[in-house]
């Protein structure tokens, strides 16, 4: 079954890390909307949908009228099953009682929000508008208007954070009682307000956390949700059982999807892969005069094996080489020795080819010492 993706690029305003298409212009909301409708119209799966996700941006930022119109087009022109899955992310002020309520009569049955961390001290510094008791307040109106997967984001590698304050966002975020749970270091991204800000304060930069507190953060996070019950399924996901994201791992086991609106990407579960224009005013006149604005990309053989490479080995079942042609099999052993011998990988009997505790923290170094360039 096919995945559907929609980029709703409207944030009420940019946090300093993030690294995706975003804007601020809230007046382009019905217009971008009816794009998307149309878009949706000319671009169906083609096979049955298992996967719906908006995301953003912040999807919170439509209006129930617009989230309802943007629903309507996509099971017009898609055959959607009934047990898909269908995300929306939210930013917890957003979820009112009212609006958690209103989300009830759309198709959706799983919400993720980016609470991000329960200090409110580090929430301004990342300039999110919500606060801890509002991230609190979010999932208990969620759960009295009957949603029964809920998944939250948090962060660590906050300049100045300790092992300590990281552990009790870790029990915060515990004390929700979600079903699923994404982690990342805060990455200091080129083009981002927060690597400007690092680049100009030399206190600032100094007290960012060192590769060995980084791991240890990494390490008490696996630990943490391991012994509460959580299954660790992809390198910064963790679920209860039978609440892994569906759509993520969709991704991760190159299972095809289609990407509507600005910046969004396509995968054809084959030898294609395109991405639309990452500026809403040119998306939304492509789109209304007809000439989409996109690039493609067909994959050849090498390719496809390093996109194996850079899927499958995040999750828990890890690679399988069987899949592999002779060729790429043989090559990803060759390459992968040296990361077997030093505890990084581990090869299964049944040819299953994953990555260690140890390799787990370092995963992006193992992965591209695997790929072909």
């Amino acid at each position: 079954m096919a995945g559907i993706y929609i980029h709703i690029p409207f944030c009420a305003s940019r946090c300093i890390y993030c690294g995706f298409y975003s804007t601020t212009g809230l007046k382009l909301r019905q217009r971008y909307v009816d794009a998307l409708c149309q878009e949706a119209s000319c671009r169906p799966a083609g096979e049955p949908v298992g996967t719906i996700y908006l995301g953003g941006g912040t999807p919170s930022q439509l209006t129930i009228p617009q989230l309802q119109q943007l629903f309507d087009a996509l099971y017009i022109y898609n055959k959607v099953e009934k047990s898909a899955e269908v995300t929306i992310e939210c930013n917890p002020d957003d979820v009112t009682p009212e609006f958690a309520e209103a989300l009830t009569a759309l198709p959706v049955n799983r919400v993720s929000m980016g609470v991000q961390t329960f200090c409110n001290e580090r929430l301004h510094f990342l300039h999110r508008r919500h606060t801890a008791q509002q991230a609190r307040e979010a999932v208990s109106r969620l759960r009295q208007a009957g949603f029964q997967n809920i998944s939250i984001d948090l962060m660590y590698g906050f300049p100045g954070e300790t092992i300590e304050a990281w552990q009790a966002d870790i029990d915060n975020a515990l004390a929700l009682e979600v079903e699923h749970l994404s982690a990342y270091c805060l990455m200091i991204e080129e083009g981002t307000p927060l690597h400007q800000q690092v680049a100009q304060d030399q206190p600032l930069r100094d007290s960012l956390p060192d590769e060995e507190l980084e791991r240890q953060m990494y390490y008490t996070l696996i630990d943490r949700l391991e012994a509460a019950g959580y299954e660790h399924y992809e390198i910064s996901n963790f679920a209860r059982s039978g609440f892994r994201s569906r759509h993520n791992s969709s991704y991760w086991n190159l299972t095809p999807y289609i990407g509507l609106g600005a910046a969004a990407h396509s995968y054809d579960g084959k030898s294609c892969r395109r991405w639309n224009v990452s500026n809403i005013r040119q998306y939304m006149e492509g789109i209304e005069k007809e000439q989409p604005c996109f690039e493609q990309e067909l994959l050849d053989d090498d390719t496809r094996y390093n996109d194996a490479i850079t899927t499958a080995l995040r999750t828990k079942e890890g690679l399988d080489l069987t899949l592999l042609s002779d060729k790429h099999r043989h090559y990803c052993l060759r390459e992968a020795q040296q990361a077997i011998d030093g505890g990084l990988l581990q090869l299964s009997p049944n040819q299953h080819l994953n990555l260690t505790r140890k390799g787990l923290f370092v995963s992006d170094m193992v992965m591209s010492n695997l790929i072909i360039i």
